[in-house]
C-alpha cells in the first residue's frame, strides 16, 4: 500500500532551482536595464527642479512638481481629457466588440474571412491609423465622409470640418476603430468558452434570444468585459499617436501622455514632465493590478472546469 510520505515530492535542491532558473536571469537583467532603471531615473528627476532653460536655479525640488501636476491649469485640463477619452473610448469599443463578438459567434459562409477582415484595424500601425482618418476621412476636400454626403444629398450637401468641429470626437473615433476589435477578440473567446448545455437546456425550456442572452450570456461575459476594459484602458491612457497625428494636441485634445511631451520637448521642463510621466505610471500600474486580478480569476475558472471534466 503506498503511503502518503512516498507520494510527497522530493524537494529540490538550491543547484537544481537555480539551475532551472538560470535560463531566464538574461531576460530578467534585459527586463530591469530596460523597464526598471529609466523609472528609477524618472523618479529621481520627478523631485528635481530642472529646466533647461533656467539651469543656474536647478536643485531639489521635493514634491512640487507633483504638486505642480494636479494644481497647473494646463495639466489638470490634460487629466481630465484624458479620463473623457480613455472612458468614452473603451465604452464604446466594448459595446461595438459585444455586437460583433455575438454575430461571428453565430455560423454563415465566409466567417473566417469577415473574422480577418475585422481584426485587420487592430493590427494597423497607430500612426498610419491616425494619417489614415486624419487624410483619407477627414479632409474635407477629398476625404471620404465629405465625399459619401456628396454622393447622398448632392452638389449643395454640407462639407463639415470634422477635425477642426468636432476635434475631440475625431480622435475618439479613430480609436474606436482600432480599438473594437481587441474587445471583440476577448468577448468572442468569452463567448465559445460558455457551457451550451446550460444554453441549449433554456432554449429548450422556451427561453427567448433575449432572455438567453440576459440570464446566461451576459453574466457569464462579466469578467471578459472587465478584463477588456481594463487592458484597453492600460493601453488608451498612454495613447499619443493619435492626438499628435491628428489634431497636434489643440483644441482641447490634449491628453496626459501629449502634455508630457510638450512639457519636456518644447518647455524643457524635465522635472514636471517626469513628474507626470511617473503620475501616468502609478495610473497604468493600478489598472494593471485589477487587470492582473481578473485574468487570474478567469484562469482558476477555467482549472476548476477542467478539473470537472476531468
Amino acid at each position: 500500500m503506498t503511503t502518503a510520505a512516498a507520494l510527497r515530492p522530493t524537494p529540490l535542491s538550491s543547484a537544481v532551482r537555480w539551475a532551472r532558473r538560470a535560463p531566464l536571469l538574461p531576460a530578467l537583467v534585459f527586463t530591469v536595464v530596460v523597464t526598471q532603471l529609466p523609472f528609477a531615473a524618472t523618479l529621481v528627476i520627478s523631485l528635481m527642479r530642472w529646466n533647461s532653460l533656467d539651469p543656474a536655479h536647478r536643485g531639489f525640488a521635493g514634491l512640487d512638481n507633483y504638486t505642480a501636476v494636479f494644481t497647473d491649469p494646463d495639466l489638470r485640463s490634460a487629466i481630465g481629457t484624458t479620463v473623457v477619452l480613455t472612458a468614452s473610448v473603451v465604452l464604446v469599443s466594448l459595446v461595438l466588440g459585444l455586437v460583433l463578438a455575438l454575430l461571428l459567434d453565430r455560423r454563415f459562409v465566409g466567417r473566417g474571412v469577415v473574422r480577418t477582415m475585422l481584426i485587420a484595424p487592430f493590427l494597423v500601425v497607430p500612426v498610419a491609423a491616425a494619417l489614415l482618418w486624419k487624410h483619407a476621412l477627414y479632409n474635407p476636400g477629398y476625404g471620404l465622409l465629405n465625399g459619401l454626403l456628396t454622393w447622398l444629398f448632392g452638389a449643395d450637401a454640407p462639407q463639415p470640418e470634422w477635425i477642426s468641429g468636432m476635434p475631440l470626437f475625431a480622435v475618439e473615433a479613430s480609436l474606436v476603430w482600432q480599438w473594437t476589435p481587441f474587445m471583440m477578440l476577448i468577448l468572442l473567446a468569452g463567448l465559445q468558452s460558455r457551457p451550451q448545455d446550460a444554453v441549449e437546456a433554456a432554449r429548450i425550456d422556451g427561453a427567448t434570444p433575449w432572455q438567453v442572452f440576459r440570464h446566461l450570456t451576459l453574466p457569464h461575459l462579466r469578467q471578459y468585459l472587465e478584463l477588456g476594459a481594463l487592458l484597453g484602458s492600460i493601453y488608451i491612457v498612454q495613447n499619443f499617436d493619435a492626438v499628435f497625428t491628428i489634431t497636434s494636441g489643440g483644441l482641447g485634445t490634449a491628453n496626459l501622455p501629449y502634455t508630457i511631451y510638450q512639457t519636456f520637448y518644447q518647455a524643457h521642463d524635465y522635472g514636471q514632465a517626469s513628474a507626470a510621466g511617473v503620475v501616468v505610471v502609478v495610473g497604468s500600474i493600478v489598472i494593471a493590478t485589477f487587470a492582473l486580478r481578473v485574468v487570474s480569476s478567469l484562469l482558476r475558472e477555467d482549472g476548476d472546469r477542467a478539473g470537472v471534466r476531468a
